[in-house]
């Protein structure tokens, strides 16, 4: 059994190997943003001159802000792919994870819109945003930044909770924790709604179906245990993960990750 991992790394592919190379570190959000906002997340990375990271994530359903050094700032779209960015020299980012649904309510409109999409930050919090991320990126104390990224999500919240962004949240947290649940109407079931409510909930609130998240979720498991080592019995994880036979497990494997589950564990070892 693989030692635990914190759930914002485990979308990290070749895990070991990037986090020689930049350094992460995590702080919860203000107790009233909670709702919106899984927590903050710096990265921070020193290259050298002229070095260069590129780094593949296997995302979460969850929609992110950023700010980063170089003075972009964007919000990103639930990635249905691997996401891939490249850092070079040295650099900061601080950035927002949602929670699943968390942006709904200041996006006002279904999260599935900008699926696969990256969308400059005044383009969904007004122009007046711009200001404010570059305020942000010209921060140098991390702490201080978040504070000014609070602010920024305060002025374009409600003033209550959506309960929709709970109950969306609420499945998608069944959904990591319970490795046996693979099937989208056992997951309504569990949830007690019905299988096409789970659906319209999850188009308009998380931005992907629910069979993507469950899918999406089992993939983290398998990366996770093939990065842990390449003595696996990769039929008992297709069992585990609910497949009906190793063939299958490995075809989704080897076209979300990019390599068959074999390869990928013997280049976490390297």
């Amino acid at each position: 059994m693989a030692d635990a991992v914190p759930d914002s790394l485990r979308a990290v592919l070749n895990r070991a190997a990037a986090l020689e190379r930049f350094q992460v570190a995590h702080r919860a959000p203000a107790a009233d943003l909670a709702w919106l906002a899984d927590y903050h997340w710096i990265l921070r990375w020193d290259l050298g001159e002229g070095g260069t990271h590129r780094q593949r994530v296997l995302t979460h359903p969850s929609v992110h802000l950023t700010f980063i050094s170089d003075g972009r700032a964007r919000v990103d779209g639930v990635v249905r792919g691997v996401f891939t960015e490249t850092i070079e020299g040295r650099g900061r980012v601080i950035g927002v994870r949602f929670r699943p649904g968390g942006l709904r309510p200041i996006l006002g409109a279904p999260v599935s819109t900008i699926t696969d999409r990256r969308v400059p930050v005044e383009g969904i919090f007004g122009r007046e945003a711009r200001a404010v991320a570059d305020a942000i990126i010209a921060t140098p104390e991390p702490g201080d930044a978040i504070l000014l990224a609070e602010d920024l999500l305060r002025s374009a919240a409600p003033d209550r909770p959506d309960p929709l962004v709970l109950e969306a949240s609420a499945v998608v947290d069944r959904i990591a924790a319970d490795p046996a649940l693979t099937r989208v109407d056992r997951l309504a079931a569990a949830a007690g709604v019905s299988t096409r409510r789970l659906q319209r909930l999850f188009a308009d609130y998380v931005g992907v179906g629910p069979k993507w998240v469950i899918r999406r979720y089992r993939m983290q498991d398998a990366a996770d245990r093939a990065a842990h080592g390449t003595d696996v019995d990769w039929a008992d994880v297709a069992a585990d993960l609910g497949y009906a036979d190793q063939a299958h497990f490995t075809r989704d494997f080897t076209a979300t990750i990019g390599m068959s589950p074999a390869r990928y564990a013997r280049s976490c070892a390297r």
